[in-house]
């Protein structure tokens, strides 16, 4: 037993509505008795990928004596769930917030007939975005170019899709709204279980938003792993300040 960060359940604020339940990529909680439960500590990696989903902020994240996070024993826990001949999910089949379902799709092909076609072609490969919502085992980041980008850069480049997000798989964070702290966590856990090719990070220049590029930072060396990193600062008016690989 270790001291270690783990999930709280109020039992008297849960519902039992199970929205927490799908954004678990671990599988450590379980709905019984009408009450959401963690069902075993060595499930638990203490990221709080579920709080955020918790509609009566049943769930916190504490420090407390727990077995060890055992990854083996995850992998085992949610191969014994799937069924033994698995068939596509069926979109109706899903349980919990649809805008936590992870989807990947094709991008389409522009239309041969305008040359201005490709600027109003989407280039998004995967749902969710939202760093806070996406698993950190999804398939889309398998072989990856990562793009990391703050909330506010499509709004203010015109042409992100095409000079950033084309090819690449994405995560939108605002580094001064949310818990950084949990962004580093999260992007160490994500570099570490998955095989990301290389990191681009697109930020605006005002001085809170460079909060993200260094939780990035600090999570590429956390993971101990070696990723090309890539940040783009962009200014205000939608034009680049300036491009710095790393």
């Amino acid at each position: 037993m270790v001291k270690r960060k783990i999930v709280k359940i109020d039992e008297e604020k849960c519902t039992g509505c199970g929205l927490c339940i799908p954004n678990c990529a671990e599988g450590a909680l379980q709905i019984i008795d009408g009450k959401a439960k963690l069902i075993s500590e060595k499930f638990c990696d203490g990221l709080g990928a579920c709080l955020g989903h918790c509609p009566e902020e049943a769930i916190i994240i504490i420090e407390r004596e727990a077995e060890d996070f055992d990854e083996k024993a995850v992998n085992l826990h949610l191969h014994k769930q799937k069924p033994s001949q698995p068939k596509p999910e069926p979109q109706h089949a899903f349980i919990g917030c649809p805008s936590s379902r992870p989807i990947q799709f094709k991008v389409p092909k522009p239309r041969s007939d305008s040359v201005s076609s490709t600027a109003f072609v989407s280039q998004l490969t995967q749902w969710p975005v939202q760093l806070k919502l996406v698993p950190i085992h999804a398939p889309y980041f398998q072989e990856a170019d990562l793009l990391i980008t703050a909330d506010c850069v499509p709004f203010a480049y015109a042409n992100f899709h095409e000079d950033f997000l084309k090819g690449k798989a994405l995560v939108v964070g605002c580094p001064k709204l949310d818990d950084i702290h949990l962004y580093k966590e999260k992007l160490t856990e994500i570099f570490k279980t998955n095989s990301i090719q290389s990191v681009t990070v697109p930020y605006m220049e005002v001085p809170c938003c460079f909060g993200l590029v260094k939780a990035t930072e600090d999570a590429i060396s956390g993971s101990g792993k070696k990723i090309p990193l890539k940040k783009i600062k962009i200014g205000i008016r939608g034009d680049i300040k300036s491009e710095e690989e790393a």
